[in-house]
């Protein structure tokens, strides 16, 4: 199975074009995971829909919008929250992870294969098939 990143942004409109795609693929979403780093001493938030592979090519999508949300302890983002209650009402929970930011790494797609293995090892991804 293939396992691919799809980035779209971090503006808003990218954040609203997120929130549809899983509306719109309600009976693909596999997972929706917030993953917060620390970029230039500031708590940043990703946001990330997984899909189910829509045939059996087994390429299973993983959208997000990258470190684009600031995060304050004492302020929800409305974004977070917009994010966290479009899983609830797909029964699906976010899953929350700390992570590495992605200017540790030299080139996106680095940062976005140690991502894939972060979610493997927390089981926001299956197992590759063999």
């Amino acid at each position: 199975m293939i396992q691919r990143f799809i980035e779209l942004g971090e503006g808003y409109g990218d954040f609203y074009e997120l929130l549809e795609l899983a509306t719109t693929n309600k009976e693909r979403v596999a997972a929706f995971v917030q993953f917060e780093t620390t970029l230039n001493n500031q708590k940043r938030a990703s946001l990330a829909v997984i899909l189910h592979p829509a045939t059996k090519a087994g390429f299973m999508p993983i959208y997000y919008c990258r470190e684009g949300i600031s995060i304050k302890e004492d302020i929800e983002s409305k974004r977070v929250r917009e994010f966290r209650e479009l899983g609830e009402s797909l029964q699906k929970r976010v899953r929350q992870l700390e992570v590495r930011p992605s200017k540790d790494f030299a080139e996106k797609e680095l940062y976005e294969q140690y991502l894939i293995g972060v979610f493997r090892v927390n089981h926001c991804l299956p197992p590759l098939n063999w």
